[in-house]
């Protein structure tokens, strides 16, 4: 009796290690210098519940197409892609439904008209409601709206993706939360929604129950994020590697262009912002900008930045990487020779300004972006 009662010990013993040894493993996260974590104890109860997880996909009016197609295919394709590539039974992961605010047909921003599963009042018990991007102008209708407040009072997540933040930001709900939307419409949300905190470089914010995403294509993005958060990394991965996705795009700062807020109707900023795109190239001082308006530096300083959301020394910078930029993207000249065209003497230097603005090296942004390859 004493033999078999320590075997059980050590059975019981050895299968608490395999638990937790496969306990932690790695999802990917907004910030890069933390750690992907995720508690596979967790995927193994939704497991043997055989619970899939409910995603609701809103249809507002004129929403963008494949900000509700890629997002779709990912979750329905979770758990069974994979497993028909490798002659395993499929499994999938979640329950995703389409819905408009009446039930009846949606056009899209392109013009096709989409029928939804159902209407918002058929789902009461979704777990996570994704909103696509529709034009900026628009809102939310007020059902739609008490629908989102009432889901996340029970405690649903609510995402939006690119220009979606501007409706999930009409709700109140983002008020001191971060926030990203798509890097063309960053001056604008900052205006209409202050209290955002917006990290326009990320493509994914994370705020524990609500998830904002940069351009409609970072719906996928979005999706896989999500299915690493919910289920594992493993099967993001899957998931990503036979829908041709890149699962580890963590910025929007490749794909963004650099342009002024000109329609802050302050003439003498305004002066400088044409100065400074004629003359980029030019060793100036900050000193000096605030001279041809007759300010003081400080005041200069501090009006410009209130203006633009940049210092001048920030501004001249971006506005030189955005040159730069252009220099590569055309092709024909050594990267030493764009550095000295922009107004740079040091290429090294020029090049730690280049990559933290862009966040790519010189030479990979040439290689991703170059027209003549």
């Amino acid at each position: 009796m004493k033999w078999e009662a320590v075997w059980v010990v050590i059975v019981f013993s050895f299968i608490r290690v395999r638990v937790v040894a496969f306990d932690v493993i790695r999802i990917p996260i907004c910030d890069q210098k933390e750690k992907w974590r995720i508690r596979h104890k967790n995927v193994l109860m939704r497991h043997e519940e055989n619970a899939m997880r409910k995603i609701t996909i809103l249809m507002p009016h004129r929403f963008m197409l494949s900000s509700l197609a890629i997002p779709l295919d990912a979750f329905k394709g979770a758990g069974v892609y994979w497993n028909i590539l490798n002659d395993r039974e499929p499994e999938p992961l979640f329950e995703v439904k389409t819905v408009s605010i009446d039930g009846n047909p949606v056009q899209t921003y392109d013009g096709l008209e989409l029928k939804p599963d159902g209407s918002i009042q058929d789902v009461k018990d979704s777990e996570t409601i994704l909103i696509p991007p529709s034009d900026a102008s628009e809102a939310l209708r007020p059902e739609e709206v008490e629908w989102i407040m009432t889901a996340h009072a029970r405690g649903a997540h609510i995402a939006s993706i690119c220009l979606g933040a501007f409706l999930l930001a009409k709700t109140g709900l983002l008020d001191g939360k971060t926030a990203t939307t798509h890097w063309g419409y960053v001056n604008r949300f900052r205006k209409e929604f202050p209290a955002v905190r917006l990290k326009p470089d990320k493509i994914i914010t994370d705020e524990g129950n609500m998830f904002c995403t940069g351009g409609a294509n970072a719906g996928g993005d979005l999706s896989l994020y999500l299915i690493a958060k919910y289920v594992s990394w493993e099967v993001a991965h899957q998931t990503a590697r036979v829908m041709l996705m890149d699962a580890d795009r963590i910025s929007q700062s490749p794909y963004s262009t650099f342009r002024f807020d000109k329609s802050h109707g302050d003439k003498q900023i305004l002066d400088i912002q044409f100065w400074l795109e004629d003359n980029f190239s030019e060793d100036v001082t900050v000193e000096q900008l605030a001279e041809k308006v007759g300010m003081s530096r400080r005041t200069f300083e501090r009006r410009f930045k209130d203006i633009t959301g940049d210092s001048p020394r920030r501004c001249i910078q971006r506005i030189r990487v955005e040159k730069a930029k252009r220099f590569l993207e055309l092709g024909g000249k050594t990267f030493d020779e764009i550095t000295y065209l922009v107004g740079y003497e040091d290429s090294s230097t020029f090049s730690r300004v280049f990559k933290k603005s862009t966040g790519l090296t010189p030479n990979l942004y040439r290689r991703k972006y170059n027209q003549t390859c």
